[in-house]
């Protein structure tokens, strides 16, 4: 475990990183939010990463500018490609990782799962355990990856069930924030020097072809989309293309931390309405970066009373599907509905001050957060 706030150097990896014998052990560190990690050489060499590398679409390999050596900071698709250089648990293990974890989720409380970057395994495992009396919850709804999703979609009759469905793909319009690669209206205080803004991960094509394909499979499309500018080219998007109108199968964007004004009134004002699937509980860990690299953004992260009265709302008076949805999105996070409860009640962490508070016109009462955690 690497308890130390501050990224660890490749040397520091290396001396850590070695077995009884004293030979070198691949190490990886992935980043909370899992946009970035730290590796050793060892680890390097198992992934065949080198320095400077581009791992496309938006990877990278850091080079130490002095030395011109890996730096053992890997961002995006080179973290995924140095992570998935580790062995694969066993078929045994993976059920039981499902198992425990969905018990977990269900001593939180969460009685409903949306898997969001479905693996085709995920499925088949779900329906065994369904079958056997060990599935905790009473829902799962799986979105695998939009060019994953024809090929689980042809084989989902073997275990889809009642409790365990196909729901839909997902993209990934942009990164995260600590990683500044949330796609941004405004410049980052300390940007990346090759993403001022951060960074847009789809090209506009394959995000419309994305809800082409999702509408034609009688499904629905999930966007992975943080930052402002992201949030409004999705929307751009699901206005010009979507063309389901169903309420009980709308198109989601996941997280939308931040939203500028001229956009909270899109999310209900679209055909059909997109819901806005959000996870309060990130505030707590990016107030401080959210203070260093936008402090002329504060006012607009998390705009939850905002959407509400703009029309997304987590109850409807209708009947049909409320637009407004709150999850826990672990592992990114701890599973601890609390957190989110705190977040949007609050608007900071419980051992801050009441002038820490982001956007504190924002906060939401504790019965409208509950609210927002049973509409979907």
């Amino acid at each position: 475990a690497w308890t130390d706030p501050r990224w660890p150097t490749l040397d520091e990896l290396d001396r850590a990183c070695t077995g009884p014998d004293g030979r070198p052990v691949p190490c990886v560190i992935m980043s909370f939010d899992h946009h970035a990690a730290a590796a050793n050489t060892a680890a390097l060499k198992l992934a065949g990463l080198t320095p400077g590398q581009i791992v496309p679409p938006n990877g990278r390999v850091g080079t130490d500018p002095a030395t011109g050596r890996p730096s053992g900071l890997l961002v995006e698709q080179a973290a995924y490609r140095a992570w998935e250089a580790a062995p694969e648990p066993s078929p045994s293990e993976r059920r039981g990782f499902v198992r425990e974890a969905l018990r977990a989720l269900s001593a939180h409380g969460f009685t409903e799962v949306h898997d969001l970057f479905s693996q085709d395994w995920l499925g088949p495992e779900l329906a065994e355990l369904e079958r056997s009396g060990e599935l905790p919850v009473r829902h799962v709804r799986l979105y695998p990856a939009v060019e994953a999703l024809p090929r689980v979609h042809a084989g989902r009759s073997a275990w889809e069930s009642s409790r365990v469905q196909l729901a839909g793909g997902k993209l990934f319009a942009d990164g995260t924030l600590n990683s500044r690669t949330a796609l941004m209206l405004d410049t980052y205080y300390e940007p990346l020097p090759d993403a001022p803004q951060g960074r847009w991960m789809l090209a506009q094509d394959e995000l419309e072809a994305g809800i082409r394909l999702t509408e034609s499979l009688g499904l629905h499309l999930a966007v992975h989309a943080i930052g402002d500018a992201a949030v409004r080219r999705v929307l751009d998007a699901l206005q010009a293309v979507a063309t389901r109108r169903e309420p009980d199968n709308r198109h989601r964007i996941e997280h939308a931390e931040i939203v500028d004004e001229a956009d909270v009134p899109r999310f209900a004002s679209i055909a059909g309405g997109v819901v806005c699937s959000v996870q309060p509980c990130h505030l707590l860990t990016d107030i401080e970066v959210l203070r260093r690299q936008l402090p002329h953004r504060l006012h607009r992260v998390l705009p939850l009373r905002d959407l509400i009265q703009a029309g997304c709302a987590p109850t409807s008076p209708r009947g049909d599907l409320p637009l407004l949805w709150f999850g826990s999105d672990v592992p990114i996070v701890r599973p601890d509905p609390e957190d989110s409860l705190l977040a949007s009640t609050q608007r900071r962490r419980s051992d801050q001050p009441p002038a820490a508070a982001i956007a504190w016109d924002q906060r939401l009462t504790r019965t409208e957060a509950l609210a927002a955690f049973s509409a979907g």
